[in-house]
This record gives C-alpha cells, sequence and structure tokens, in this order.
C-alpha cells in the first residue's frame, strides 16, 4: 500500500513489516537492509564526486578521531559531502546500493513508516495491535509472537503446506518442520518485493499446481481428529466432575462421540453418494470422480466461468471432454486414464524421458508444477526404433503454447495419445472426428446404458474395453494359470498350476490350490438394472493368469459391451425421425436384441405400535382368497409368482382403534389371541405398471421369545457345532497327513511338547504312524527346529502358522453365526421384522425409449416397423434402424459416419477393429478395407422401400452402428391419475409419479384456455378436477348414476387464502 510493506496477522489492524523483523530479533535498520542486499561497503578511495553524488548514508559516519558524527544516517551525500570524506581518515562507509530507487524501494518506505527502533518497543506495538491492550511485561508480549507462528500446537503447515511453501520460495527446510520459520517470513517478504517489481507473476489460482486433491482418507481422517478433540473434552470435563478414586476407564471413555462422527460423515457428506450402479463404465467412473463442490469446496451459485474452464494444466490429469452438462459443468470431472494422485495429492501424468534427442523407455510421473519447467513432444511424434525423432523440427508442448523445437531441446514425450482423456471418452471410437460437445453428451450416456440381456461387444472400439471390464471387477480373472476343474451356471472352479512338492503344495492347507468362485446371479443394483454373471469357459479348458473366465453385466467375453451392432440407414423414413426420432425394424424386438432386465426391490417394516404390534399373515381382513393365493404362511409371496399392479406383495395387518383397549378388550384379547381385535390391512401392493417375476424374497426377525423358535434355535446350533467339529477334524487330519509328507524317513534332532517334556528323541526316524499316532500334534512346539534341515524346519513352522490362522478363521465365521442364531438379525428400534421382495422385470425396446450411439448422437424410438417395411439393400436385407441424417451436419459429430463404414466392413470380414483415440484408423484405412469386402468405399448403398419395393432416389450411407439403450425408459415414465391422494392444506393433487399425482395446470395453461374461450373446462380444471372438496365427491357420485353434473363449490385453496388474509390481522367475509 502506497509502496509500503504491512504485516496483517488474523484480520486485524496492520503495521508495518519491518515491525515484524525488528521482534524477531532483526533490530537495527542496517540488520533488515543487510537481509534485502540493500547496503554496499565503499572503499572511501574509490568515491567520485560524478559517481556518488546524491547516494544515500546507510549509517551514520563516526570520525573516530574527535568521536562526532561525520555524516548521519539517510542523508544524500554533496559534492562538499564527498570532498570532506576524501580529506578524513575514514576508510570504510555503508550507502543504500545503487540498483534501489529511492522512492520505489519498499524496504527504505516502510522503515520510515516504522515507529519502533528496538525489539522491545516492536513487540509492545505488535501486542498493542493484536490485543487492543498494552502488554503487561516484554515475556507476554514474546510470548504471543511464539504462540502465533512457532508453536505446533497452535500452528501447523502440515506436510503438504511445507512441500508447497519449499517449493515456491526456493528453501530447502525439513518436511518435518511444519511450523513458520523465521527463514519463511523473509522469504516471502523478498518474493512480495519481487512480485511488485515485476520479476514474478502472481498464482494463476486454477493452476493443477495450485489445486490438490483431498481423498477420503484425508477427510475421514479430519472427521476422526474432531471426534477425537470432543471426546478429549468430554473426559477432562468427567474427570474434574468425580472423585478421582472411584472411576474405570470405561466411565470416562464413550466410543459414540467417535462413531457419531464417522457415521455422519458417510451418511450426511455431500461427497458420500449412492453408488451409479447401472453399468460396469458407470461403476468405474464414478469411483475416479473429482468433485470442486462439497464441504471446504465452492458451491455451484459462486462458481464462475475461470473455475470451470479447461486450464493447460489440466493435460493427462482430468478429462476435458467428460463433465456433467447443467450446473455442475467443469466443478465435477473425471481422472484421466492414466493420472494418479501422488503423497502430496497433486494429480500426476507418465511421460517418456528424452535424453539427447533421443526417446527412452523410461517412464516418469510429473506433477503440473513440474511440467511446466519442461518441452514435451506429443505421443505421435515419428521416431525410429533406436527412439530417434524422425523429423528436425518437432511440434511440442510448454504450459499453454505449442512452440516447434529441434530434438535436443525436448525433455519429455507424453506416454500415448489417449492419455488426455477419461476412462468413458476414450471409449469413443473416433472421438478425435467429434465436436467436444456431443463427445460430451457420448461419454456421459455411455454411463446411461443399461446392461442387455444378450450383450454384444462393438465392431469397432478403441481397444480399451478389456481392460475396463477388467478393472470394473465386473467380470471375474484368473489368479494364476490353471485349469477349470468344474463349470456350471452358479460356481467356478479353478484348479490353479502349483507342483506338488512346492512349499506352497506343502503348507498350504486348499485342496492343492482349487479356488471356488460363485457367480451373482440376478441381483439387483442401486439403478435397479441387473448383475448376473455367466461362465465363458469350458471344463478341462486351460486359462492363463488375468483372462476372464464369467463374464459380468454389459460384458461381452471379457469386453465391455453396453450395446449391441446394428444395421443402420442414414435416411428420412416417412416423417418418423424426424428432429432425431428413431424408426425401429420390429426384428429388432422379436429377437430381444435391446430387451434388458430389471430388478425392483420392495420391502415393508413390520413395527410395534401402541396398539400393538403389527403382523405379517396371509389371513388379511375383507381380501379375497384369489388375492391371497401366493402368499406364504407369514404373508410373503412365493418365489416364481407372476405379479401385476395391484397385487399383495407382502400381507401385513396393523391394530386400528384410536382408544387404549379397556380391560374387558384386553381380557378378550388375552384369551382369543390377536384375532378378536380389531386390525386393518395394511399390505404392501404392486405399484402401478409393474408387471414381472418374484425371483427372491427375504424375512429379517429379531429374536422371538415363544418356546417354538426356542427349538428350533437349539436344534441350530446343534447342527453348527457339529460342523464345526467336523471341520477342525477334517483339517487336523491334513495336518498330520502333511508332516508326515514332508518328514517322512527323516532323522530328528528331537521334538518337544508345548510344556518342554521329550516326545520323540534325538536321532529318532518318522515313519508312517509317528504323528497319526500321537495324542494331538498341535501341541507340540513347532518353534523349536526338530531336524538339521533349515529348509524342512521353516517349511513346518510355515505349515503350522497356516493351519492356525486357517482355524481362526474358520472360527470366527462359526462363532458369527452362532450369534445371529442366538441374538436374531440387526435392525433399526422399533422394528420387529423386515421383509423384502425382489421382482424381475423383462423390458423389450418400446416406443419412448431413449437411444442413443457413442458420440453424443442421441434419439427417442418412434416407430417400430414391421421388418418387411423397412428399407432393404440389394440383396434383401433389411435394414435395423433409421437415423435422420439431418442429426449429423450440425451436431459435427461424423465419428459415427466412420464407425458406421468401418464397422460394415468388419461385419462382412469377421473381425473387429480398435481404433485408439487420435491413433485410429484414417479414411483411407476405412475405404481399403471397404474395397476388400467390395462394398461401396464411400459405405453408401442402393436401397429400396419396403413398402412398394421401388428403389429409392439416391444412395444412402449404411453400415452397423454400435447403439444403446439408455436408461431413460417409457415404462418409468409414463402415468396417468384417476382418483389419487391430496395436499391436506390445499386439497390439491399431489404432483409427480411417485405420489401417484396429476398434472400441474399452470398459469399459462390457464391462458391458453382463456384465449379459446373454454370457460366450462376452464372452471372444472380449477375447481371439480382440483379443490372444489364437496363438488368433486358430488361429481364421482353424478358420473356413477348417470346424472348430469351439478354447480361447483369454492376452491379450497380460496379458503386458505382468507385464512392467510385472517392471519394477517385483515377480518374478510364473503356474503
Amino acid at each position: 500500500i502506497n509502496n509500503i510493506l504491512y504485516v496483517y496477522i488474523d484480520r486485524r489492524k496492520k503495521f508495518p513489516a519491518t515491525t515484524l523483523l525488528r521482534a524477531l530479533d532483526f533490530t537495527t535498520d542496517e540488520q533488515i537492509l543487510d537481509l534485502f542486499n540493500l547496503v554496499e561497503a565503499v572503499d572511501v578511495k574509490t568515491v567520485t564526486a560524478e559517481a556518488f553524488t546524491g547516494r544515500i548514508v546507510a549509517e551514520d559516519v563516526f570520525d573516530m578521531t574527535t568521536g562526532e558524527i561525520f555524516l548521519s544516517k539517510d542523508m544524500a551525500l554533496t559534492e562538499e559531502d564527498i570532498e570532506r570524506l576524501r580529506n578524513s581518515s575514514i576508510d570504510q562507509i555503508k550507502l543504500i546500493s545503487s540498483e534501489t530507487i529511492p522512492d520505489q524501494d519498499l524496504i527504505l518506505n516502510t522503515l520510515k513508516k516504522d515507529t519502533s527502533r528496538t525489539k522491545e518497543e516492536a513487540l509492545f506495538a505488535i501486542y498493542r495491535q493484536l490485543r487492543s491492550g498494552e502488554a503487561p511485561d516484554i515475556e507476554t508480549a514474546q510470548g504471543l509472537i511464539e504462540k502465533l507462528f512457532f508453536n505446533d500446537k497452535r500452528y501447523d503447515l502440515g506436510e503438504v503446506g511445507r512441500f508447497r511453501m519449499n517449493d515456491k520460495l526456493q528453501l530447502n527446510i525439513p518436511s518435518n518442520i511444519t511450523i513458520l520459520t523465521v527463514e519463511d517470513i523473509i522469504a516471502i517478504m523478498k518474493y512480495i518485493i519481487k512480485l511488485k517489481v515485476g520479476n514474478f507473476a502472481v498464482d494463476d489460482i486454477d493452476h493443477l499446481g495450485n489445486r490438490r486433491v483431498r481423498t477420503v482418507g484425508e477427510q475421514l481422517g479430519q472427521q476422526y481428529n474432531v471426534g477425537l478433540a470432543r471426546m478429549a473434552r468430554t473426559i477432562k470435563e468427567r474427570m474434574n466432575m468425580r472423585d478421582s478414586e472411584n472411576f474405570q476407564p470405561q466411565d470416562l471413555v464413550n466410543a459414540r462421540t467417535i462413531s457419531s462422527v464417522i457415521n455422519a460423515f458417510f451418511g450426511t457428506n455431500q461427497l458420500s453418494q449412492f453408488m451409479d450402479q447401472t453399468n460396469p463404465l458407470a461403476e468405474l467412473t464414478h469411483k475416479r470422480r473429482i468433485s470442486a463442490l462439497g464441504p471446504g469446496g465452492l458451491t455451484r451459485e459462486r462458481a464462475g466461468f475461470e473455475v470451470r474452464d479447461v486450464h493447460h494444466s489440466h493435460y493427462g490429469r482430468l478429462c476435458p471432454i467428460e463433465t456433467p452438462e447443467g450446473p455442475n459443468i467443469g466443478l465435477i470431472s473425471s481422472l484421466t486414464i492414466y493420472s494418479r494422485v501422488n503423497r502430496y495429492g497433486f494429480l500426476e501424468t507418465p511421460y517418456k524421458k528424452v535424453v539427447n534427442g533421443k526417446v527412452t523407455q523410461e517412464v516418469e510421473y510429473l506433477s503440473a508444477d513440474q511440467e511446466d519447467a519442461f518441452t514435451i513432444a506429443q505421443a505421435n511424434a515419428a521416431t525410429d526404433e533406436q527412439g530417434n525423432f524422425l523429423n528436425d523440427r518437432v511440434k511440442c508442448r510448454n504450459k499453454g503454447e505449442f512452440p516447434v523445437v529441434p530434438p535436443t531441446q525436448i525433455q519429455y514425450m507424453d506416454v500415448a495419445p489417449a492419455q488426455i482423456v477419461s476412462a468413458a471418452a476414450a471409449c469413443i471410437p473416433f472421438l478425435e472426428h467429434d465436436d467436444a460437445n456431443r463427445a460430451l453428451m457420448g461419454s456421459n450416456m455411455q454411463r446411461q446404458a443399461v446392461p442387455l440381456l444378450r450383450p454384444e461387444a462393438p465392431i469397432v472400439g478403441t481397444g480399451l474395453e478389456g481392460k475396463l471390464a477388467l478393472d470394473s471387477r465386473g467380470v471375474i480373472a484368473a489368479e494364476d494359470d490353471g485349469v477349470i476343474d468344474y463349470v456350471d451356471a452358479e460356481r467356478i472352479v479353478v484348479k490353479y498350476d502349483i507342483s506338488p512338492n512346492s512349499i506352497e503344495a506343502l503348507t498350504s492347507f486348499e485342496d492343492a490350490r482349487k479356488v471356488e468362485y460363485r457367480l451373482n446371479k440376478f441381483s439387483g443394483t442401486n439403478q435397479e438394472t441387473s448383475i448376473n454373471q455367466k461362465p465363458i469357459v469350458q471344463e478341462g479348458q486351460r486359462v492363463k493368469k488375468g483372462e476372464a473366465i464369467a463374464d459380468g453385466p454389459a460384458i461381452d467375453k471379457g469386453e465391455l459391451a453396453l450395446g449391441r451392432n446394428v444395421l443402420v440407414a442414414f435416411m428420412p423414413w416417412r416423417g418418423y425421425n424426424f428432429e432425431d426420432a428413431i424408426v425401429i425394424s420390429e426384428r429388432v424386438v422379436s429377437e430381444d436384441i435391446f430387451t434388458s432386465i430389471h430388478i425392483e426391490e420392495f420391502e415393508l417394516q413390520v413395527r410395534e405400535t401402541k396398539r400393538g404390534e403389527e403382523e405379517l399373515t396371509r389371513d388379511i381382513p375383507n381380501v379375497s382368497e384369489e388375492a391371497t393365493r401366493n402368499l406364504d404362511d407369514s404373508g410373503i409371496i412365493r418365489e416364481g409368482a407372476e405379479v401385476r399392479e395391484g397385487d399383495i406383495l407382502i400381507g401385513k395387518i396393523t391394530p386400528k382403534g384410536e382408544t387404549d383397549p379397556t380391560p374387558e378388550e384386553k381380557l378378550l384379547k388375552a384369551i382369543f389371541g390377536d384375532k378378536a381385535g380389531d386390525v386393518k390391512d395394511a399390505s404392501l401392493k404392486a405399484t402401478p405398471g409393474l408387471k414381472g417375476t418374484v425371483i427372491k424374497t427375504r424375512l429379517f426377525s429379531r429374536k422371538r421369545k415363544e418356546s417354538e423358535s426356542r427349538k428350533a434355535e437349539k436344534k441350530q446350533l446343534e447342527n453348527l457345532d457339529n460342523a464345526w467339529k467336523k471341520t477342525r477334524d477334517e483339517y487336523y487330519g491334513k495336518l498330520v497327513e502333511k508332516l508326515t509328507k514332508i518328514t517322512l524317513g527323516m532323522n530328528t534332532t528331537g521334538i518337544k511338547d508345548l510344556d518342554g517334556s521329550v516326545v520323540l528323541r534325538n536321532g529318532a526316524v518318522i515313519k508312517e504312524s509317528t504323528f497319526s499316532g500321537m495324542e494331538d500334534v498341535t501341541k507340540l512346539d513347532y518353534a523349536l527346529d526338530w531336524f538339521e534341515s533349515k529348509k524342512t524346519n521353516n517349511i513346518i513352522k510355515k505349515l503350522y502358522e497356516n493351519y492356525f490362522s486357517l482355524l481362526t478363521d474358520i472360527e470366527e465365521d462359526f462363532k458369527r453365526e452362532k450369534l445371529k442364531i442366538q441374538s436374531g438379525d440387526e435392525l433399526p428400534p422399533g422394528i420387529v421384522q423386515l421383509a423384502k421382495v425382489y421382482v424381475a422385470k423383462k423390458r423389450k425396446l418400446n416406443v419412448g425409449d431413449k437411444m442413443a450411439g457413442r458420440h453424443g448422437n442421441k434419439g427417442v424410438v418412434a416407430k417400430i416397423v414391421p421388418a418387411e417395411d423397412m428399407p432393404f439393400l440389394e440383396d434383401g436385407t433389411p435394414v435395423d434402424i433409421v437415423l435422420n441424417p439431418l442429426g449429423v451436419p450440425s451436431r459435427m459429430n461424423l465419428g459415427q459416419l466412420y464407425e458406421t463404414a468401418l464397422g460394415w466392413a468388419g461385419k462382412k470380414l469377421g473381425v473387429k477393429f480398435a481404433t485408439p483415440i487420435f491413433d485410429g484408423a484414417h479414411v483411407e484405412d476405412i475405404e481399403d478395407y471397404l474395397k476388400k469386402t467390395e462394398l461401396d468405399p464411400g459405405s453408401k448403398a442402393t436401397l429400396y422401400d419396403g413398402r412398394s419395393g421401388e428403389k429409392f432416389h439416391q444412395r444412402v450411407t449404411c453400415g452397423y452402428i454400435y447403439m444403446l439403450k439408455l436408461g431413460h425408459m417409457v415404462d418409468d415414465k409414463i402415468h396417468a391419475r384417476s382418483i389419487g391422494p391430496y395436499s391436506l392444506i390445499t386439497q390439491q393433487p399431489l404432483g409427480g409419479k411417485a405420489q401417484f399425482g396429476g398434472q400441474r395446470f399452470g398459469e399459462m395453461e390457464v391462458w391458453a384456455l382463456e384465449g379459446y374461450g373454454a370457460s366450462h373446462i376452464l372452471q372444472e380444471i380449477l375447481t371439480v378436477k382440483s379443490d372444489d372438496v364437496a363438488g368433486r365427491a358430488k361429481t364421482y357420485e353424478a358420473i356413477v348414476k348417470g346424472e348430469n353434473l351439478m354447480e361447483p363449490n369454492v376452491p379450497e385453496s380460496f379458503n386458505v387464502l382468507i385464512k392467510e388474509l385472517q392471519g394477517l390481522g385483515l377480518d374478510i367475509k364473503i356474503n
């Protein structure tokens, strides 16, 4: 401010920076000037009038002979002064260095402004500013400064803060010093001076070197600290309140303080989200998401354009394509395929090192800050086999610039062209030919694709599909090389290669590394799509490590398969594909090409009410036998039952009656049981539009006290104990067998048991019956050496360790099972039972369903046409799907045309193509493949009208395109209401499908009816169809009886308005 350097502490009043320096032991002006190299010592002999006139004296100069002040501080030298100097006995004087322009120099101006002259004055001045009062003594003033900056309890930069500080100010302070140091403060001041002079630029807040990722672990750690601090406070309070003699640690410590903080973190944090499980790609992308929102972040409303924009430092770290449309655009991003988070939370991306103009195979990860110092070549720059660049000048990248430089000036090279985009965007073939806006829609819509009944991998992919399927954990992969031992729909057993005499075989209790994988059959996801794993191997087949042995949802032979390849024609079809609508062949529906299975979960809670307990039962009052035919004794529908809208899924009765039961009623209830009481039907019925099959039911119950359940429980516990004994004996047998196999025929150096008594003396030979004849080999002391051979001793130790750890694990499982039987299922308080029913729905492609390609080419199915009416090729093949050609030019997503052409060639040749983004097929390559198959090089074909059989006037672009069916299905959106629930206050119908609500007839719709003069329709809509309570009942009656409708009454919302005005003190009456 006004060329003076000020210090602010905690947004209090400001004071000159030199005051702080004096407080930190730089007491004199000379010391302060020395700090900033503003003083130079000059030999008096060299001082000339021409060069030194006007120079400022840095400190008082004394004449030693007289002791007088010869020249005083801060005065400018005149010619007379210089003449006097040269004639005096003084050898050397200190002057302000000649580079500084006095009125521009911050430090000199600040010193002039600074009123304090000593350390004490400075300390008192700072105390005054911060505490608005005088310090009682110097120690208090000194303590304030210490506490503020140099006390690790009060001040902590953290490891990241220290790293950034050292990096920015070029310091070498050890990373374990996380408080401020005097060195830091001086370096900051020097940096500010250089900023003012213009040597440095101000930091770019959007640069990824200045933004870090706070991982879940770090945020949880922070919450844990909050919990611990609260707990510490509670413990201190309790200790102060109680007598110190008589309490235990458990009286002081309450673990709920910590668990509540952690539960709140996972339960209510904005970033703790319900996982998107529509398909494997959606799940993977959701886990790789990075958000600028959330606690401690930005808010949508305040985030400006700069934060959301793509920055040059995003290159290879955050995807410029994949981000939501709408208010969150640019605030939520995805990690690119190779990026990673380093220990400080900064994003890094890999580069190949270039040494002396030659590309090496050494890969280094660089953060955004490190990368700025280097010139980096593109991944597809031409090089020979030795790694030399083929061109003399290479296109490169440096910060936001794109210089063309000779190879010797290059330090790094990109590892792959796809490194700049995220997983979803890297799945779009020919991304380089699509406009960025459409690519964004394409990558976002792939996440909404529902897994199909019969998925099919794309003919034209990018080569990443297999990797994505594996990394999404949707597939089951072999852990090692081996042979498939057994396969059925629900489990796969793999026998991994292992030599029978290897240490692993000798010490492992698993049957020669046989591993069983259970497949997940038709379980639901968060988005109601289905997870169904299918084996893709046969018995006896050899598998390699990492090879897929079972497919998951939307996965085909180990490759991500979100949709199906269909024969497309880009042409208008009788106006049905106007404005992005899609025309589909009936063949697609009848052959279940886009059929998907959805699993809906219904649940019903049984609670304890004031009037008694609710009950699950099939005996429901006033319900026909027909309606309950599919319910079992506990009122839950049987598995395999077909359900339609309105069917009872779970039967439940609940006690009714507003009053407490009288003693007589209580007596009757005690004698005759619950049936004598008054109950009402509270069953769960199938929602409107539901049609499907029950595939699974679950019932969770708390511990009950009936004698029947006690008997059953006793039986279950007995069975468990027997199973545990059997398992234990089985593993004991294996232990004895393996011990014998390892040591047979060897001479022992002596074996003792755990008590130290000798079991086998020195020199005894191990026979077949040695160990099997012993009472309990687990009592032997395996920590001692039993044999001369070190290797054998180690194998025995490992064998015993494996045995005990395995047995402990199995015992834990049994104990858990036992506890579950003894204490019942864990349910929230007040809930006695919880019943769940899962209904599977088979959804065929329907008019109104949303479909899309991978290039943002989305549309809605407008008509399903018989195959014979679809346009057909010269060989008579009808096309599967007709897209509007006008959807391409203005959207600029030409990738779909390249994909269509290459897909046709692939289909004809029976091959699949991987065309990685920015490094894939060119037009010439596609034309070559089309020529090989004798198709038109432009992928155009003569089509005939299916209805008339006539040839279309012009040739049409045809081929195979990969289409997805998205989660926005018409069956979930279609909705109609007759009489339904009403809002309590306004008495108007509720809104939305979930509430079985009506359609809002808003202000503008009213204008439309007014414009047509449709007064009777308008009156009906505003009264009997909405909130005229008496009128709507009378109208219903009139319709039933076939009478004319009566005059409407006053709508309820009018009464609400009157009451509102009366509440404001306006006494309004209607005559």
